[in-house]
């Protein structure tokens, strides 16, 4: 597939892959085909989004909020492996930081799982997911994402 022909027909501008925040690998291919990139926040170009989902934070807010870590995951793989080279998604990670009674994890994971739906079609594009409440995330983001990619050959 074509991932940057598709990307220009849905009208998506990938941000700048973000920085790495620590000491890891932003995206470590294993066994040859697999892609494990790291989680990625919701900030770019100025943007982010902060606070607890239910509270601070609308679940509009954090579903766009999954939708953007998601972007910054994909310019991740572009940056480090090549985007042309994902044969499918294998499983999504999606921590949302969230209020005591906030119970909508799975809407929020939403925002990011259905871009991948939208870009590599529902076949390639929806692998296994999680979706989880934690207390708190780096720099009070309300949603961070991880991925696990399968590469072609």
């Amino acid at each position: 597939m074509d991932v940057k022909r598709r990307l220009h027909e849905l009208g998506i501008t990938l941000p700048k892959a973000p920085a790495r925040g620590g000491l890891y690998t932003p995206a470590r291919v294993f066994a040859g085909t697999l892609c494990y990139v790291s989680g990625c926040g919701p900030q770019h170009d100025g943007w982010n989004s902060v606070g607890k989902v239910g509270a601070e934070v609308s679940l509009e807010e954090a579903v766009e909020a999954s939708r953007s870590s998601m972007l910054n995951v994909l310019a991740v793989m572009e940056r480090d492996i090549g985007l042309d080279r994902i044969r499918q998604v294998v499983k999504v990670l999606t921590f949302v930081a969230s209020a005591v009674d906030f119970h909508d994890q799975p809407l929020v994971a939403n925002g990011g799982t259905g871009l991948l739906a939208d870009i590599f079609g529902q076949d390639a594009g929806l692998g296994a997911r999680s979706a989880v409440g934690v207390a708190s995330l780096p720099g009070d983001i309300s949603v961070e994402t991880e991925v696990i990619f399968e590469l072609e050959k």
